[in-house]
């Protein structure tokens, strides 16, 4: 049978088009051959043209074969998927119970095993965590009710609607939000939760024309009843020695004119404060600025050797304890950042588990537990990184990757490029109109919700009656041998107290 016409000249152009394509192939792959050929920057490509480019791709694409098929539950960095789950999970509002039995070894060395208590106490004599007064000599003391609190991340290192998620649901939760080295957006008020205004070296919000500190500002920031603390940074756990970093790709108009930055740079804070470079001028500098503000100021640092710490608590019992920071945030090396060289990330300061438990001994042998509030961050994102804090003598602790998770966060490391799948910390429209602030904002709440409850429960079992009176008695690390040592015995309070190493 004798083919059509039409057929016959649908053929012809079915033909023509697949010719003209696979023209447009081989002329694609020879235009990348001859550019791979000719470029010098990258041997591979000069040497294997074309095929070359496929041990890029696949080294970008293995970061997600790696999260999604290949790693098991608890072997990600910096956060595993049972973390993550957990804090999902959380933030659904759900149970977060599991069945069978865990899938979490107790062998591997560092792992806190709390100590189960012979008689527990009974339902009824169970007591919520009690409010801990901040600032004592403050003009206007700060009373915190939630333990678990978020820590500094600033609107321009995060979008504008994860800001206003996060503040709508601290809210809601009861716990403060630190406003990270950004200073006060809108979105941070927008919520009306308690704010820590924290004042980074760039002194951005509250600084004149020369980048120093000026005090009118300062005070309208104050003025402001949502601002409960100010906080100081000294350092910061993922890059201690370095001020902070905001890529210029993410310094748009309202975010220059919040900050006081100009449009096109980076945005770079110096490496410490320039009027702060002793520890006599850091409590003179607490002094103004607790002074000109009202409220209770602390800072923000990370542990570089039991000296110092000790020259700091001396010198404060020296000048009267009226001098001290009513709170020192203590960050621990693994503590996380948007941006931040790969050997400050990597090797610069001591993890948090070593850290706290030494500063902890310290502060309460030279009688200032009462005056200095030690809060504890750097990874802590779950009800067993929380309670291990409370035995370790934390007063309180933050938190910034946790709510990142709990706003859906999903560990792409793309936080420093504006690329962020979640949204969050992006200001690309089309990647933020993913994160929907009515929904977000109830997960953030039932996230610190269940932190709390869950560490309540966490002390319950090891038999005291609230968070806050857990003693290093009551936590087991597993050491490399297999074995557990009780906290006490692996930091004795009299070892570090006396400051000898």
């Amino acid at each position: 049978m004798m083919m059509s016409e039409s057929a016959m000249s649908w053929l012809l152009d079915l033909s023509v088009i697949f010719l003209f394509v696979v023209g447009l192939v081989v002329l694609a792959l020879v235009v990348l051959f001859v550019i791979d050929r000719t470029q010098t920057a990258d041997a591979i490509r000069r040497n294997y043209p074309v095929l070359g480019r496929f041990r890029h791709i696949f080294s970008t694409l293995g970061e997600f074969f790696r999260q999604y098929f290949f790693a098991m539950d608890r072997e990600e960095l910096p956060f595993n998927r049972a973390q993550r789950e957990w804090v999902s999970h959380a933030g659904e509002g759900g149970s977060n119970t599991i069945a069978f039995g865990s899938t979490r070894s107790l062998n591997v060395p560092g792992t806190p095993i709390f100590m189960n208590a012979a008689f527990p106490p009974l339902g009824d004599q169970i007591a919520s965590t009690d409010p801990m007064v901040i600032g004592p000599h403050a003009r206007e003391p700060y009373t915190a009710t939630s333990i678990f609190n978020l820590s500094g991340m600033s609107y321009g290192a995060i979008s504008k609607p994860a800001v206003r998620a996060l503040s709508r649901g601290c809210a809601e939760a009861g716990c403060w939000m630190n406003t990270g080295e950004g200073a006060i957006s809108p979105y941070h008020l927008e919520g009306g939760c308690d704010l820590v205004f924290q004042m980074g070296t760039a002194k951005f919000g509250v600084r004149d024309a020369e980048g120093k500190l000026d005090e009118e500002k300062l005070r309208a920031v104050a003025a402001r009843p949502q601002v409960k603390m100010i906080e100081i940074k000294l350092a910061q756990g993922a890059k201690p020695g370095k001020g902070g970093i905001l890529p210029a790709a993410k310094i748009s108009p309202e975010i220059a004119e919040i900050r006081g930055l100009p449009i096109g740079q980076d945005g770079i804070s110096p490496n410490r404060h320039a009027e702060i470079g002793s520890w006599d001028e850091l409590l003179d500098f607490v002094g103004r600025v607790r002074e000109i503000t009202g409220l209770p100021v602390g800072i923000k640092t990370v542990y570089g050797g039991h000296g110092t710490f000790k020259e700091l608590f001396q010198l404060i019992n020296e000048r009267g304890a009226e001098c001290a920071p009513d709170f020192i945030t203590l960050d621990g090396g693994e503590g996380g950042t948007g941006a931040s060289p790969m050997p400050l990330m990597d090797l610069v300061g001591v993890s948090i588990r070593e850290a706290l438990p030494k500063v902890s001994a310290l502060r309460d042998s030279m009688g200032l537990k009462d005056r200095i509030r030690l809060i504890a961050s750097g990874k802590l994102i779950n009800p067993g990184d929380v309670g291990w804090a409370m035995c370790a003598g934390a007063d309180f602790v933050t938190s910034a990757r946790g709510f990142m998770f709990a706003l859906g966060c999903i560990q792409a490391l793309k936080c420093n490029k504006n690329t962020c799948p979640t949204g969050i910390t992006t200001h690309d429209p089309r990647f933020q109109k993913g994160l929907v602030v009515e929904d977000k904002w109830q997960r953030v709440a039932n996230y610190v919700r269940s932190i709390n409850k869950d560490l309540e429960t966490i002390a319950h079992s090891v038999g005291v009656s609230e968070p806050r009176m857990m003693r290093r008695t009551h936590v087991r690390i597993v050491q490399p041998d297999g074995s557990s040592v009780p906290l006490n015995e692996l930091y004795p309070r009299e070892l570090y107290a006396a400051g000898t190493t």
